[in-house]
Order: C-alpha cells, then structure tokens, then sequence
C-alpha cells in the first residue's frame, strides 16, 4: 500500500475525523512575504489565486482567482527563512523587496494536526507533508471540504528541523490583527545580523 495515496473522499475523511490542535489568540506568528515583484501582495492578505506550487494550497483548479485564500506562516521566523528560500538555498534581501513580519492572532485557531499520527489514520504518512506538492494539494483540498470548522494546517517543516509552520485557510482572515506587531524589509540593517545567523545556521547563502 502506497504511503502517500490520492486523498478519500471527504466524505471518508469525516469518518475518519479531524485532530485539531488548538492556537489560542495571541499566538504569534511569522511569515516572509513579497512587496515587489511579478506578485506583490501585502503582509495580511489570503493568496485568492491559485493553485500554484505551495503545498498546502486548497484552490481549485484551473489556476484562477477565486474564493478560496490562503496564507503561510511559521512559529519562528527562521522557520519562514527556510521554507521560502528552499529552491535556491539563497537568502535574497532585496529581489521583489521581502519583508519579514509577525502578528498576534486575535482568535483561537482549530487547525488539523498533520504532525502527529492523522495522516496515518487517515490512509496516508508524514510523506503530506514531504512528498510530491501536487497531491498534498488534492488532500488540502479535500480536507478542507470535509472539516468545515478546520481554519487551516498544522505541519512539520521538512526544511527547518520539523519546527511547527500553519497554512490558514480564508477562515481564519479575521483572526489576523489590523496590525503587527514586527514589520521589516529583508533589506533593512536591523535584520542584517539575525539572517546572516538564521542562513549559516541553515547552511544558505546571504545575498
């Protein structure tokens, strides 16, 4: 039996039933975002576009603007580091101008628990969380059909040690805060010394 199946039905999953790890308000949270760019966007706003090649996204194809958003964030900041320049292994300060930024949630957030034994519960491993993108889409897809109360996904970061990272479905949108509570550009020298750390830790290059 293959580790990482296509997704049941939502219908199935129900059955099997969510394991939800509760973030209370107030948790903070991280993520890089892009102000510049072929897709600029801003440090709150839901991807609405998509599919597109991040794990978790749960829009249905063909790639388009819709309803359905998305937003990734980490626990820790090196967290975001790691996963967003994983490709290239290139920590580029000021390529589409990135910025680092942290909020405090202003709800508690139900979110599916990936990093413990639900994937295996649910006819599936830790490979959602590792194995081929295009599939673990199909799964957030049906997951998010079959647990309406879910905000969002609790994962394991395969690039930073399994530290904790979220995708928060468009559910979750007014648990993100008017505004937060760090906000830098990659670029700016106050950060200079935290990436060049966050990088050699991670074994990246520093541009």
């Amino acid at each position: 039996m293959p580790k990482f199946p296509e997704p049941p039905s939502p219908a199935a999953l129900r059955q099997v039933g969510p394991e939800v790890q509760v973030l209370p308000a107030g948790t903070r949270l991280w993520r890089v975002y892009f102000q510049g760019g072929a897709h600029p966007t801003t440090w709150e706003a839901f991807r609405a576009f998509g599919p597109c090649d991040a794990r978790f996204d749960h829009h249905l194809p063909p790639r388009r603007m819709q309803g359905r958003g998305i937003l990734y964030a980490a626990l820790a900041g090196k967290t975001c580091i790691a996963e967003v320049y994983q490709a290239t292994r290139l920590v580029d300060r000021g390529e589409a101008s990135p910025a680092l930024v942290a909020f405090e949630t202003a709800r508690d957030l139900k979110l599916l628990d990936l990093t413990g034994s639900w994937p295996t519960r649910a006819g599936a491993s830790m490979a959602l969380c590792t194995g081929p993108r295009v599939r673990a889409r199909r799964w957030s897809q049906a997951i998010y059909q079959a647990f309406p109360e879910v905000d969002g996904l609790l994962s394991a970061s395969s690039m930073h040690a399994n530290r904790p990272s979220v995708a928060l479905y468009e559910r979750a949108a007014e648990s993100v805060p008017r505004r937060p509570v760090f906000h830098r550009r990659l670029d700016d020298p106050v950060l200079l010394t935290v990436l060049r750390n966050a990088a050699a830790d991670l074994g990246y290059g520093l541009l």
